[in-house]
């Protein structure tokens, strides 16, 4: 897998999944922070999702930005679609991604469709098993595009024909 440069890269804005404030509480009082989820990409196959922590929410969007860059991969789409069902696991979280036709839309919750939209997929099904933890969830569907396969490396891998691998 080739390192990506982000620079080079035409990004989109930020989709911010989840903006959560956690407190410490201390001996005088409660001090407040920010933990926010989120997901970019270029709408071309491009992805990544990362996680910022910081004591104002500007600043904790921006750190999840940073890290969200230095996540990105390239993920494998045909026709604003993938190639085949795949099913991503992260934690207890389970999301099943199925092609889908032209003109149906991206059918799935609020975190994968934020995953589906920054990628730049507009045809799928979606169903999420399992925890309902968004950060869990987006990484549940970020492990699915990363496995996918592509129809001709297998069928080079096997040595066979595109047309025999499909029947």
């Amino acid at each position: 897998m080739s390192i990506i440069n982000p620079a080079e890269l035409d990004l989109k804005e930020e989709s911010v999944v989840r903006i959560n404030r956690v407190a410490k509480v201390t001996s005088r009082g409660k001090r407040f922070s920010f933990s926010t989820l989120v997901v970019i990409g270029d709408g071309n196959g491009h992805i990544g999702a990362g996680l910022g922590k910081a004591n104002e929410v500007i600043s904790s969007i921006a750190k999840a930005k940073d890290n969200a860059k230095r996540n990105i991969f390239k993920a494998k789409i045909v026709n604003g679609t993938i190639p085949h069902k795949i099913v991503g696991k992260y934690g207890s979280s389970r999301v099943l991604l199925k092609p889908a036709s032209q003109g149906t839309g991206i059918i799935a919750g609020g975190p994968v469709r934020a995953v589906m939209e920054q990628v730049g997929i507009n045809n799928i099904l979606s169903k999420r098993y399992g925890s309902t933890n968004p950060l869990n969830i987006v990484r549940a569907s970020i492990n699915a595009l990363e496995n996918l396969q592509d129809a001709v490396l297998v069928a080079n891998k096997r040595g066979m024909t595109i047309k025999e691998l499909f029947g």
